[in-house]
């Protein structure tokens, strides 16, 4: 058994011995086709050719620069199987082989069967050029710009030298031209992230995205598969004046899910709700009256608004600014980023309102004025302003006095006070009053002097008789100036006992006449004169004269002396 056994094995190893022999016979009277693909074996090296046997006639050389790598290296020893192209057939009988051209044919091969099959394929970035970039995946092939990430990239030139994987979008391989895509499978892969996202998404949950892109109305979020958009508002509690300022694109952050749209597939983000409310403990950290330090953030025609901490800002209101009444612009007191310290007025937490105060920080020169400046005293200051009513002097910072048109002069008729004086002048007053309720300074001038209407009382009193230039005639009167600042009128009812409808055409203004006093007035700086009076006190004064001549004379009829003796005897 065993040698039939034996016997049998041995003469089915010469069986498959004289086909493999009659096989390889075969294979070595086969004479390689131009333009096929076939095997290489490496059997020698020299310093510029690599010898190969492709199982011909005779063996090819190929020149080494197809065999090096980007560093410049030979990556080839005997022994190494490859494919290779031929080329052509030489005269001689040798061929013309190419590594190379088998590599291509290969890779056009596999593009082919990825695009079919919907795979990607790998390469490396070489370089930019019209449109987008040059990718070596075994054959050149072109990126767009709008096929390299799913946004666009500013800097092109960090990604030349990196190795991606591309989906194949065409190509034609007559032209030797094929057109790539990065951004096929990065959308691939966001729409599986943005599916696993849908579906986990919940209101109130904390997240990590990357800012893709920012507006002047808020930031838009990559959650890893879906867009987010956190409002300039949600972005910090306090002002934002543009979301570039707080962030950029690129940069990672923490986002709280404020709402989620699935409908409409809209995510609501909030970065300050991260944070507590600061205004929900606000009166706790500053209690009216409190000082504290903010620092100027905006500044308006009406105030400037302070920032206490982050989102937290009061108002400073102009008029709480200085205790000075003048108006100045906010921006002539503090500048926008300086710190200023403050007191708390009030808080309206429901409002998320602070009013604050900078005067308050200084006493009130007002509380001082009454005992620096008592009712009285003479004061000395610069004429700051002079208005229609009067003249205000500069007695010290944040007060201001008033002269009144009236209190200017006794005697002079001030139109206008800038008849009599100029800004910038200085001058002396006598304090009047102090309002410290209303802030009111009352000065005057003529105070300085006498009262010329209280000596008017002692040196024209009732019955002397004046004499006076008239200065002003009337339908009423006429105005007789007594003496200068003194006038006097004589009522149209005073000039004669006989009646006159008017002294006008009777009088005329710089005429001389004489009269009596028949009033004084100083309260009212009045004096009233009568021609009349001083007419009737002349005619009496010559019918007494007369009756004292007659008298010294003796009797002039029989009737005096009948009179004159039963007089006589009547004594007797």
């Amino acid at each position: 058994m065993a040698t039939s056994t034996t016997a049998t094995k041995t003469k089915s190893d010469v069986e498959v011995g004289e086909m493999s022999f009659a096989q390889l016979f075969e294979e070595s009277l086969k004479v390689a086709e131009v333009g096929e693909v076939v095997p290489g074996t490496v059997i020698a090296m020299t310093n510029d050719y690599v010898v190969v046997d492709i199982g011909d006639k005779s063996e090819s050389d190929i020149h080494c620069s197809e065999f090096k790598n980007e560093n410049g290296e030979i990556e080839v020893k005997v022994g190494d199987i490859f494919d290779v192209f031929v080329e052509k057939r030489e005269a001689e009988g040798g061929l013309k082989l190419s590594r190379e051209k088998a590599i291509g044919i290969k890779v056009w091969e596999d593009i082919a069967k990825i695009q079919e099959a919907d795979g990607t394929i790998s390469g490396r970035i070489d370089n930019r050029v019209k449109g987008g970039l040059s990718v070596d995946i075994g054959v050149p092939a072109f990126l767009p710009y709008s096929q390299i990430d799913l946004r666009p990239v500013k800097d092109l030139d960090s990604l030349i030298g990196q190795t991606f994987e591309f989906k194949v979008l065409k190509y034609n391989r007559k032209r030797n031209n094929v057109v790539i895509s990065r951004r096929a499978i990065l959308e691939d892969e966001r729409k599986k992230l943005r599916e696993d996202m849908q579906s986990n998404l919940v209101e109130g949950q904390v997240v990590t995205g990357t800012i893709t892109n920012i507006t002047d109305y808020g930031v838009f979020i990559d959650l890893g598969g879906m867009d987010g958009l956190c409002h300039i508002t949600d972005l910090s509690w306090g002002r934002v004046s543009h979301p570039s300022k707080l962030f950029k694109v690129g940069e990672e952050i923490q986002v709280k899910i404020l709402k989620y749209d699935r409908e409409n597939d809209k995510v609501s983000l909030g970065v300050k709700q991260l944070k507590e409310d600061p205004w929900a403990t606000v009166q706790e950290r500053y209690p009216i009256g409190a000082k504290a330090m903010g620092k100027v953030v905006s500044i308006t025609d009406y105030g400037v608004f302070a920032e206490l901490e982050e989102g937290v800002e009061g108002l400073i209101h102009v008029s709480e600014m200085s205790w000075s009444k003048k108006t100045r612009h906010p921006s002539k007191i503090v500048g926008v980023g300086e710190a200023a310290e403050v007191v708390i007025l009030n808080i309206d937490v429901d409002a998320k309102r602070i009013s604050l105060g900078m005067k308050q920080l200084q006493p009130n020169p007002w509380d001082l004025v009454s005992e620096n400046y008592p009712v009285g005293s003479i004061i000395e200051g610069k004429i700051k302003n002079i208005t229609d009513f009067g003249v205000f002097i500069g007695i010290e910072e944040g007060i201001d006095g008033l002269i009144h048109v009236s209190d200017l002069s006794w005697t002079e008729r001030i139109k206008h006070p800038s008849e009599k004086y100029a800004k910038g002048e200085t001058i002396q007053a006598v304090v009047l009053k102090i309002d410290r309720e209303n802030e009111r300074f009352s000065l005057g001038v003529k105070q300085l002097e006498p009262d010329p209407w209280q000596a008017a009382i002692e040196k024209y009193p009732v019955g002397t008789t004046v004499q006076g230039k008239i200065t002003n005639v009337t339908e009423f009167g006429i105005f007789v100036e007594v003496e200068e600042g003194i006038e006097g009128l004589i009522h149209v009812s005073e000039i004669s006992k006989d009646k006159v409808a008017t002294p006008v055409g009777l009088y005329n203004a710089g005429d001389s006449v004489e009269a009596k006093v028949i009033n004084v007035s100083a309260k009212d700086r009045k004096i009233g004169l009568s021609i009349k009076a001083l007419t009737e006190e002349s005619s009496e004064g010559s019918l007494e004269e007369y009756k004292q001549k007659q008298a010294k004379s003796g009797p002039s009829t029989i009737g005096d002396l009948l009179k004159e003796e039963m007089d006589n005897k009547a004594q007797e």
